[in-house]
């Protein structure tokens, strides 16, 4: 526009003077708003929103996910925090804090999150078919604010800045369970019995005031929950949420999961089987069975095999092993299945000496190797420069891959320092 000014019109004028008048007359974009105030009307609204903080779980440092519910006319709030948040979590978090009120009101101001809406922002939002069924068993309507308009709902962008503020200065937390814990005590307890510096009320005593505008929640309300369908595997196991879960007795087949938000119920041919508490969410790769009763001794088919032990054990062998140890699991390693590997480097480590195996890692560190072929073939060129007439090194024991050997492969090894001490003492002799 500026060129055709200028070029065609012969009309001489800054680029800054066109931006700043397009600018004034709206033409480039819609003008902003001006910030209004809206009334805390008793029972008409409440507000969700999110909000990402990063916080220290028994000592390690994580992002977890705040998700805040807010009633602005009695300042009531509930929070959770999630390691992640969905829309099934979405809902399991509205039953939590509306079944611990026991009341909701008739619109909840959200922002355009596609965890409720379908499509469209602000006042066109199309919210999804799922959520607006959620919302009528207990009640209430979905509302979405305009773009770029948040003090539409500014009491729960408060209660953000607050958390910050006044809830996690000098609290410490072991785990995901103890963060919850405390932020319910202080939510709904602490914070709610406090006067509040502005209208110097309390917000548990407004609450109650407010009651009679609210929607009462119906008694036999059921939680949220998903159906999943699964198969169990032949020594009883269903996978689910990175765990296995065993089943007793003699079924086959296909199974149905019912997932709530803490456990679990499954069912064979409409028949509940058993019950379980889902394992925390940093625990995966585990064989869980019900308390009191022994499982199978054979693990899971599809159950993963960790390198804890041998990384360990890899580690102990110097620093030289640390660091190579250190270039496999960087993302300069790009090699598929680490644990694999690992696991075969310890192999490879108990089929020669110590000597022979740090030099074949020093050189597979200098020239950035991580394949076990080459780790053999290094090995081969070394014995080779030392002792030529050596022939190359037989090919693996096929009798390692048994079952019995391989559940064997860490057992405790046998500390053989004393007989050194005796063949030292007899030699001195």
């Amino acid at each position: 526009m500026h060129e055709i000014l200028i070029e065609e019109h012969k009309i001489p004028i800054g680029y800054s003077t066109l931006s700043r008048l397009l600018r004034e007359y709206g033409i480039v974009r819609e003008p902003k708003l001006r910030s209004q105030r809206y009334p805390d009307i008793p029972g008409e609204e409440m507000q969700h929103d999110t909000s990402v903080y990063t916080v220290k779980l028994g000592g390690k440092t994580r992002k977890v996910i705040c998700s805040g519910l807010y009633f602005p006319y009695c300042k009531m709030r509930y929070i959770k925090f999630y390691i992640r948040f969905n829309r099934f979590l979405m809902k399991c978090f509205f039953h939590a804090a509306l079944t611990f009120f026991g009341y909701t009101a008739k619109t909840c101001i959200i922002e355009n999150t596609n965890l409720a809406v379908l499509y469209g922002t602000g006042e066109n939002a199309v919210f999804h078919p799922e959520m607006v069924a959620f919302a009528l068993r207990y009640g209430f309507n979905w509302k979405a604010h305009r773009i770029r308009q948040s003090n539409r709902k500014a009491g729960k962008e408060r209660n953000f800045l607050t958390l910050k503020t006044n809830f996690f200065p000098a609290r410490s937390f072991t785990d995901l369970e103890d963060l919850n814990r405390q932020a319910l005590e202080w939510a709904t307890q602490r914070f709610a019995s406090r006067v509040q510096p502005e209208t110097r009320l309390i917000p548990a005593e407004l609450f109650e005031q407010e009651k009679p505008y609210l929607v009462k929640l119906p008694s036999c309300i059921q939680p949220p929950f998903q159906e999943h369908k699964r198969t169990v595997d032949p020594y009883g196991y269903v996978a689910f949420d990175g765990n296995y879960y065993w089943i007793p007795g003699k079924v086959v087949g296909k199974l149905t999961v019912i997932a709530y938000e803490q456990h679990i119920s499954i069912y064979h041919r409409h028949k509940k089987l058993i019950e379980y508490e889902l394992a925390p969410w940093d625990v995966k790769n585990k064989q869980i069975t019900p308390e009191g009763v022994a499982g199978p001794s054979r693990a899971p088919r599809s159950i993963k095999y960790g390198c804890k032990e041998e990384e360990k054990r890899l580690q102990e062998m110097g620093q030289l092993c640390g660091d190579y140890l250190d270039y496999v699991r960087s993302r300069a390693c790009t090699i598929g299945q680490k644990p694999k590997f690992i696991r075969d480097l310890y192999r490879l480590a108990g089929q020669m000496s110590n000597e022979l195996f740090l030099s074949t890692i020093e050189r597979a560190l200098e020239y950035r190797i991580a394949s076990i072929a080459s780790i053999e073939r290094i090995a081969c060129q070394l014995i080779k420069q030392q002792m030529p007439e050596l022939p190359e090194l037989p090919p693996s024991n096929p009798y390692e891959k048994r079952e019995a050997c391989q559940q064997g492969r860490l057992s405790t090894e046998a500390d053989l320092r004393r007989y050194g001490q005796l063949l030292e003492e007899r030699k001195d002799g």
